[in-house]
């Protein structure tokens, strides 16, 4: 792995927390992501289930944890299964993880090889009234078309033992995740400095002319060269009107002069992730308006981010923060303040202007798990990310920063990253 060992004490804690949510004589099976394929012998890439790594800290495909805490056995409490290698691995792909390195990473004394899972699970199962079984739990991801590793593993054990009960293990993991450990916050402040250094190469390089993806390829030069495992997500690099589609990322524009890029962008450091979105001008100088638009999302960045603290109801910070862009968009002079007091509540006009949500959990996902029906906590990290994008003007801005809540306020993890237009501009090239 290119990141630094975890200490596995994170994931024996976080074992220890999920295993107090569970019902009595119930057995949690979690597998791994499968290794996507392209065309052919070819692949994607591999990223593992987060919900599995969060539990046991292995990162590699084939993985399956089995935690039984009511087991007449102690040693089936918590029992490992990992890749065996072989003659045929070793050579094409190396080796994978030994058992006692699979021991040393994850804290469970217990390791096994996969392909003795079916026979050793049954050992245990008929003793355990239900199983907690994972899935893919979340708002914005549908699944129906996609069959995974999870999936399977819930036909099988459905087929294999009908009459026992099922629960789902991402109810409670969805409930531990979002409060990170100091370990999780480390990794994410990690995560956060390596694309500080992105930023600053792309400062360096910006210039009219210049593809977008040339300055995709120093935000990906430096992650790599930092020991990140990949980009958090397809970065967005933007200039002049493209920066009006919100999910713009196929990176083929031209930057020109006179022009404003929107770079949104992300590390992804030992499964941890940042998420970061910063304007900059293409020849170094905001022209009045870019400025004037500049100004008016970074004030609500700077006011909006103090909402962000223990106690608060995620649905009234997003009412706060769009009344914040609203003011401003009348102050632009995109907005007129008449037609905006009559205005029907349930279609506001700056939804024009302005036309998503501002504060995201993010941590081994970077639209991390959570409720958003559940107060913000202490320990939980959050985006804020204000924006305003005129396509009739060739102009879309977003400003975001990722902030640690604390019980009387927050930390801005990406306070190193440039913001203030004279730093940024006596920063490019």
């Amino acid at each position: 792995m290119r990141y630094s060992k975890i200490p596995n004490s994170l994931f024996i804690k976080n074992r220890k927390n999920f295993i107090a949510q569970m019902k009595p004589n119930s057995i949690a099976i979690l597998t791994s992501n499968d290794v996507q394929h392209t065309n052919a012998d070819d692949v994607m890439g591999f990223a593992q289930n987060n919900d599995l790594f969060y539990l046991c800290g292995i990162d590699q495909e084939e993985t399956i944890l089995v935690l039984y805490p009511d087991a007449a056995k102690e040693q089936n409490e918590a029992i490992l299964f990992v890749k065996e290698t072989n003659e045929h691995i070793k050579i094409w792909d190396g080796e994978k993880l030994t058992k006692e390195q699979a021991t040393e990473l994850s804290g469970i004394d217990r390791v096994e090889w996969a392909k003795d899972f079916e026979m050793i699970l049954q050992y245990m199962a008929f003793e355990a009234d239900g199983f907690y079984l994972g899935h893919n739990e979340h708002l914005k991801r549908s699944t129906k078309d996609q069959e995974t590793q999870q999936d399977r593993m819930i036909q099988w054990c459905k087929q294999k033992y009908p009459l026992h009960e099922y629960h789902r293990a991402a109810k409670i993991t969805r409930d531990l995740r979002p409060i990170k450990s100091q370990e999780e916050i480390d990794l994410i402040q990690k995560a956060a400095d390596i694309s500080v250094e992105g930023f600053h190469r792309v400062l360096k390089a910006v210039k009219p002319g210049i593809k977008e993806y040339e300055l995709e390829a120093e935000l990906t030069y430096n992650l790599v060269k930092s020991g990140a495992t990949r980009h958090a997500f397809k970065p967005i690099v933007a200039s002049g009107k493209n920066a009006c589609a919100l999910h713009y990322n196929t990176n083929d524009g031209v930057c020109k002069d006179g022009e404003m890029i929107l770079l949104d962008f992300g590390v992804c450091y030992a499964n941890y992730n940042s998420d970061t979105t910063r304007c900059i001008p293409v020849n170094g100088k905001f022209s009045e308006r870019q400025k004037e638009v500049y100004n008016a999302v970074l004030y609500c960045l700077k006011e909006g981010s103090k909402l962000l603290k223990h106690g608060v109801v995620h649905s009234k910070y997003e009412e706060q923060m769009a009344a914040l862009v609203e003011a401003q968009l009348i102050k632009l002079g995109l907005l007129n303040a008449d037609e905006v007091s009559k205005q029907d509540p349930k279609k506001p006009l700056y939804k024009k202007y302005f036309m998503h949500g501002t504060a995201h959990h993010i941590g081994l996902d970077v639209h991390d798990v959570g409720l958003y029906s559940r107060t913000l906590e202490a320990g939980m990290v959050f985006t804020c990310e204000p924006g305003i994008y005129i396509p009739e003007e060739g102009i879309g801005c977003r400003l975001e920063n990722d902030y640690l809540i604390t019980q009387d306020g927050n930390i801005n993890l990406t306070a190193a990253m440039p913001i203030e237009i004279d730093e940024i501009e006596g920063l490019v090239g």
